[in-house]
């Protein structure tokens, strides 16, 4: 479990690598764009916003509860900027996607022709209408999924004593979101939408969980943020092909 978790991990930084290939380098720069346009924008608002923000989720007590104020400070503070950073972070890496997402396909596709040495044999054999329809439902069915756990979590987060948790939770959240979304790429590459995307990243869920907590690291750090989109694409790439590779040898 622990091993697999490192690996996943691993896989994130190994993105980092890939990308940097000369076969790739030019596959990155438009994800890499878009990736500095909206993350810059997003530390500006976090910077510029952020003591706004917490200041009205912070509760207000009246003069004679001051003590209660001073007590749960501790508590609340973590979990309510914990929170902010995650909403903020994650909307924007959404957006991002969302706008880049065929290039990011494109990037996908040639991380996986560089890891394999042959070309994609696309197992989708639907007309196209079919395959936009599919792809469709596929987002819709992930923003389902996003909002369902997202209110779960909120509830928890206002519940006294368990609400200790939900930092974690949301981290943890973040992590998997992060991890669905970039293995979506060679997958969908392939025919593959939501469903079958997180079918198999909880067959695999430390591996997922892993690479998904790099992702969200490589994200939460100024500068390096910018090339987390792009490296993480080719990451999810290596992480699927290494496992369909594995997958397909143990079917020999």
């Amino acid at each position: 479990m622990i091993l697999n978790i490192f690996k996943g991990f691993g896989y994130s930084i190994q993105g980092l690598k890939l990308i940097s290939q000369p076969g790739l380098r030019r596959f990155v720069a438009i994800p890499l764009a878009i990736n500095i346009t909206l993350f810059s924008g997003a530390i500006y608002l976090l910077m510029s916003q952020f003591d706004n923000w917490l200041e009205q989720l912070m509760p207000n007590f009246p003069g004679w509860l001051s003590w209660l104020e001073d007590a749960l400070l501790w508590i609340l503070w973590p979990m309510f900027a914990v929170m902010i950073f995650f909403l903020v972070f994650y909307t924007f890496t959404f957006i991002a996607n969302l706008i880049a997402a065929p290039f990011n396909s494109l990037l996908a596709e040639k991380t996986e022709l560089y890891l394999r040495s042959k070309p994609i044999e696309n197992t989708a054999f639907y007309p196209k209408w079919q395959t936009i329809k599919k792809s469709i439902a596929s987002e819709m069915g992930k923003l389902f999924y996003l909002l369902k756990w997202s209110v779960i979590i909120l509830i928890i987060s206002f519940i006294p004593v368990i609400n200790v948790a939900a930092p974690a939770l949301w981290i943890l959240f973040g992590a998997w979101m992060l991890a669905l979304e970039y293995i979506g790429y060679p997958m969908e590459n392939h025919g593959q939408y939501f469903k079958e995307i997180n079918q198999q990243a909880i067959s695999r869920r430390t591996l997922s969980l892993g690479f998904g907590s790099g992702v969200f690291l490589l994200t939460s750090i100024p500068v390096i943020n910018f090339i987390a989109m792009p490296s993480s694409v080719a990451g999810a790439t290596a992480l699927w092909v290494k496992q369909q590779t594995q997958s397909n040898g143990s079917a020999n």
